[in-house]
């Protein structure tokens, strides 16, 4: 089960966890700063080399739970041969997996990539290093364009509904105490107060989703990762590591992007029209026409991108109103 496992190719799936690290010399509990979902990690030598596992489970992560997400996502997609279409350049990391005996979920045995991924901070990232993700976030989406999910994996109107108030409210009353689900729930209630006309607009689209989703679907699919922020992204050599496949599935390719542009807005070195001109030029590099369909679903999916993070952003003024101007513009 430590054998690397070359990227776009099919992750083996052990009975269980403790075949999965068989010939793991030393343990120890490992805690990164970017985890917001609740997940466990370990620290783990096997046959000499470092190697991270993630213990995804219901009871412990509150998107698994916002997502309906029973455990089986995530295993399903690894056992599945539908990542033999990433290209060589998305190292996805994941050599091994198992189901959890106790909790519903599994446990992702990695490559220790730390030393590659980007750095937390709040200083713009490098141009080149931005501009490699968006090619090569363009590559992948090119490589399966026509995708079609065929194993219940994540359900694309799922994107618009673990962020809103209402999962806030239902977090609110279990045991757990995650930090995102109040800072969600507090987003929201500022954003009514400073800005009631976008609030109004992006509560009635997260208490029905469907004219956003039907938009979305009216366009072209492939298989997303969904959360190409960049506390899951690094880069060793030619390729962009890409990890946390728990929101993978069929999706419009430019939900990828504005996602992208929403959760790293901070940090991106270039202003996002030039990004999406870049991410254009380089699907269309690989072959895909985008004329008939871009406009359309671009606007969506900025529009859904706003329903996603616009009640993190309402502190700046500059970044809401750009974020409120696609919405406003947006007519499914």
């Amino acid at each position: 089960m430590t054998a690397l496992t070359p990227a776009g190719r099919t992750v083996p799936v052990a009975e269980s966890v403790e075949m999965l690290l068989q010939g793991c010399e030393r343990r120890e509990p490992w805690r990164t700063a970017d985890s917001l979902s609740g997940s466990r990690f370990e620290r783990v030598i096997i046959d000499g080399a470092p190697h991270v596992v993630k213990y995804i489970s219901v009871e412990d992560d509150w998107i698994m739970r916002a997502t309906g997400d029973l455990g089986g996502r995530q295993l399903a997609l690894l056992a599945s041969r539908m990542l033999d279409a990433l290209p060589d350049s998305i190292d996805h990391a994941i050599v091994g997996c198992a189901p959890l005996a106790v909790k519903r979920g599994a446990a992702l045995l990695m490559r220790d990539v730390s030393h590659a991924m980007v750095p937390s901070g709040s200083e713009p990232i490098a141009l080149q290093l931005h501009r490699g993700f968006i090619g090569d976030m363009a590559a992948m989406h090119a490589a399966s364009w026509g995708f079609q999910d065929g194993a219940a994996l994540f359900p694309l109107a799922h994107h618009y509904v673990f962020l809103t108030p209402a999962m806030a409210e239902l977090e609110a009353v279990t045991p757990h105490s995650d930090p995102v689900p109040p800072a969600v729930a507090n987003g929201w209630r500022q954003l009514g107060e400073r800005y009631p006309k976008d609030a109004r607009r992006l509560r009635d689209l997260a208490e029905d989703p469907w004219p956003l989703v039907a938009a979305l679907r009216a366009g072209p699919q492939t298989l997303i990762h969904g959360d190409w922020k960049l506390g899951n992204l690094g880069r060793d050599g030619p390729r962009t590591i890409l990890l946390d496949w728990d929101r993978t599935g069929e999706g419009a390719p430019l939900m990828d992007l504005a996602w992208y542009l929403a959760v790293n807005c901070d940090r991106l070195p270039e202003a996002k029209e030039d990004t999406i001109n870049a991410y254009r030029a380089a699907l269309e590099s690989a072959g895909i026409a985008t004329t008939p369909w871009w406009d359309d679903q671009l606007a969506a999916s900025l529009a859904g991108a706003f329903l996603q993070l616009g009640w993190s952003k309402t502190g700046d003024a500059r970044e809401f109103g750009w974020w409120s101007e696609r919405l406003a513009t947006w007519n499914p």
